[in-house]
């Protein structure tokens, strides 16, 4: 049932035809929408497709005919030719002639676009057909560098989709070269009977993918995947996910689409920030997917061992992560499902576009639809962000965090913060509609008793909320068309003052605050004070359209220094937020002791702490973990070249992760992962000497250097001493007001 906000045609966009779950160009001027029938097949339309490019004059002295946009903006002519082919040569022709203009490189969004269409219209989540794949190999493969040497092949391919059926393909180790062709060979077979809208896998561009090109190559046997017979094409992508960026083989197949729950998975934590890392296993074990973490976890020696000895084991682990990667899926795709119906991208590509960018085809479509000339990209300029400040440092009780709802887009739909250029005034009616739709799609997810809607207005509501937070992104973004970064200015400045204003407020009636983060303050309350009172009265501070609630109440907080602290809720849980708390540049055994040792601090029983620590250090030297407690798992930002060239400059130290890297031989490449533990040796050397890829690691035959865990836990201990020694003090810097 179609509701009132998916008939908004700005968000939506215009055209309502249902179904369509891919795009693909054509030959000769025509794309093939395939679309989703009542009956559940898939049907293919050829249809005509009409590229086009915005110039910024007339260009009948080029023989092409154009037409006039509304408006006095920069690109205010339209040219349209009649396929592919046709605007490749046409961008050639006007960037000889030196005329200024833009088009779309993406061929997908170009039809979008045009038509006013979008993905999956009138189509829940659940009728989209998802196939999963989980690839286990002899050598257990490190991210992004498949097919390591002669002795590597498959051992299975796991298979699942979203109506329940599951198939294992086990290579015969005996029979290794035929086994391994016949089940790749029926690998494309399923995909072909199952026709997938949609091929999930974790990690399945930089590791699945390339691994089954290169066995396939080998058995001499191809990946015919396509909806209309087309082979797996792939090309060199590079991500930027917050700080980190990814390379990695973009693959496509005609008709179909790719989702890495990997990358998923990294988008999903850049708002979290929860996660202990993105490896599958670590996944599952954040959303709590596994049945058996024993199984779930098996790899490397075990995995191989359990392999050759065709054990039960070794089918469990196999279906136990086709499984895990289908119900991460199930988490973390509706999102994008939904983005998919709203934005002019391929379903696959909608996942890696930024958010800005998005939003800027938002403005693109719309203009384009009105006939409305666009403007050139804005003059970039620096401007000063958001208010972030610390107050306290220590153990502070009784706390309660308030918050302005929607900070950012209260303030420039009240302040009139709009970019100078959107003539159609596209930015102020999104941002006032997205608003509206956010509480009415929480509301009816409140309201609704049936799972399914209620999962998919969460998605919805969530999906608002991540455009709502994105419009002022969008101002300040130098490819967006019509960003504005005066008004982005003005904006920041605008929110710095109603924070200082709330926190002069709050110091006054006797609270004190303890930090300030863009839109939110954590502070302890005057004493023998009522929550609603508070809020209703600092309510009548800000100006009308603010609204500022007091949405949390915590036990403790340990604030350790700026957007670095811990909070221990109502219910006993912890919450540690900031880089320094809970670096991945720990080991797994180091984040689980701060956690407990930051939750005793806040629970005031630092005398605990030394128990604490003792029982780490038993457990480091009995052996009693597995080896994914004390191993690391390192991120390679640099390729290999320029690694060397870094350390011939004395430009920084050698690493662990890099010198495993070199060893190998393989063609590791900026982004890949690799996991590593630090082996004993005869004599004291340096860690990255005594370095040992996890994947050799053999339980059976354990060498991890358990004096050196030791001393990195003793380390850790000592680091935050001051602290603990303070609050163990018989007059502890406590704040309980």
């Amino acid at each position: 049932m179609t509701m009132e906000f998916e008939k908004n045609t700005l968000l939506f966009a215009a055209d309502p035809t249902p179904g369509i779950v891919a795009i693909e160009l054509g030959e000769t001027g025509t794309v093939k929408v395939y679309r989703r029938e009542n009956d559940g097949s898939t049907a293919a339309d050829v249809e005509p497709f009409h590229p086009f490019v915005w110039c910024d004059s007339d260009v009948v002295d080029l023989g092409i005919e154009t037409e006039k946009l509304e408006g006095d903006l920069r690109y205010g002519w339209l040219i349209t030719v009649d396929s592919w082919k046709e605007l490749i040569a046409l961008r050639n022709g006007l960037k000889k002639a030196g005329r200024d203009f833009f088009a779309f490189t993406d061929p997908v969004q170009h039809y979008l676009t045009a038509t006013g269409r979008t993905l999956f219209k009138d189509l829940p989540f659940e009728r989209l057909k998802r196939m999963q794949i989980e690839l286990l190999s002899f050598e257990e493969t490190v991210f992004g560098v498949p097919d390591a040497g002669p002795g590597d092949h498959i051992m299975s391919i796991a298979l699942s989709d979203n109506s329940g059926w599951e198939e294992l393909l086990i290579v015969d180790p005996t029979n290794v070269e035929e086994s391994e062709r016949e089940a790749i060979r029926r690998l494309t077979s399923l995909i072909k009977e199952r026709d997938p809208d949609v091929i999930e896998g974790h990690n399945l561009f930089r590791f699945d993918l390339p691994y089954l090109v290169s066995r396939a190559k080998k058995a001499k046997t191809k990946l015919d995947w396509g909806r209309a017979d087309g082979f797996l094409r792939s090309r060199p992508s590079r991500l930027q996910i917050a700080e980190k960026t990814i390379d990695y083989p973009k693959f496509t197949v005609g008709g179909r689409h790719f989702v890495d729950t990997f990358l998923l998975a990294q988008f999903y934590d850049v708002g979290m920030r929860s996660l202990a890392g993105f490896e599958r296993t670590d996944v599952a074990r954040h959303f709590d997917l596994c049945d058996s973490e024993e199984i779930s976890a098996l790899t490397g020696k075990e995995l191989q061992r359990a392999y050759m000895g065709n054990s039960e084991d070794f089918r469990r682990r196999a279906l136990c992560g086709v499984r895990e990667t289908r119900v991460l899926s199930e988490l973390l795709s509706p999102s994008y499902f939904i983005q998919a119906q709203i934005f002019p991208y391929n379903y696959q590509d909608v996942i890696v576009r930024g958010n800005a960018t998005r939003i800027n085809a938002l403005f693109l479509r719309e203009y384009f639809r009105q006939r409305h000339s666009i403007p050139e990209l804005p003059m970039v300029r620096a401007f000063e962000g958001g208010y972030t400040d610390i107050f306290f440092t220590g153990v502070a009780r009784n706390v309660w965090h308030c918050d302005i709802a929607s900070l950012y887009p209260s303030v420039m739909l009240e302040f009139d913060c709009f970019p100078a250029t959107d003539q159609l005034q596209i930015f102020r009616h999104l941002l006032t509609d997205l608003r509206t739709f956010r509480l009415e799609a929480k509301s009816k997810m409140r309201a609704d008793k049936d799972p399914a809607k209620q999962h998919h207005l969460q998605a919805l509501q969530n999906t608002f909320k991540i455009l709502l937070n994105s419009f002022y992104g969008y101002l300040g973004f130098a490819q967006g068309h019509f960003a504005d970064f005066d008004a982005a200015a003005r904006v920041t400045q605008i929110g710095r003052e109603l924070l200082k204003k709330m926190i002069e407020w709050l110091n006054a009636q006797g609270a004190q605050v303890i930090e300030v983060d863009t839109d939110g303050i954590y502070f302890v309350p005057p004493k023998k004070i009522d929550v609603d009172d508070l809020q209703k009265r600092l309510a009548k501070e800000l100006p009308s359209g603010i609204d500022v609630e007091i949405d949390e109440q915590f036990d403790a907080m340990f604030s350790y220094k700026a957007k670095n602290y811990a909070l221990l809720t109502k219910d006993g849980d912890v919450i540690i937020k900031g880089g320094a708390l809970k670096s991945r540049g720990l080991e797994k055994f180091q984040r689980v002791f701060l956690e407990e040792m930051i939750k005793l601090i806040m629970e005031g029983k630092p005398e605990a702490i030394s128990q604490l620590r003792d029982e780490f250090e038993r457990k480091i030297r009995n052996r009693e973990w597995k080896i994914d407690m004390l191993m690391k798992t390192d991120t390679l930002q640099d390729s290999l070249d320029k690694y060397r060239a870094k350390i011939a400059g004395s430009a920084r130290n050698r690493g662990a992760a890099y010198e495993l890297a070199l060893a190998s031989g393989r063609n590791y490449k900026p982004g890949d992962q690799i996991s590593y533990y630090v082996k004993a040796t005869p004599k004291k050397v340096p860690a990255y000497e005594a370095a040992k890829l996890a994947s050799e690691f053999d339980a059976e035959n354990r060498d991890e250097n358990v004096d050196y865990y030791v001393a990195k836990l003793d380390e850790l201990v000592k680091k935050f001493s001051g602290i603990t020694a303070a609050a163990s003090a018989p007059k502890q810097e406590s704040l309980a007001l």
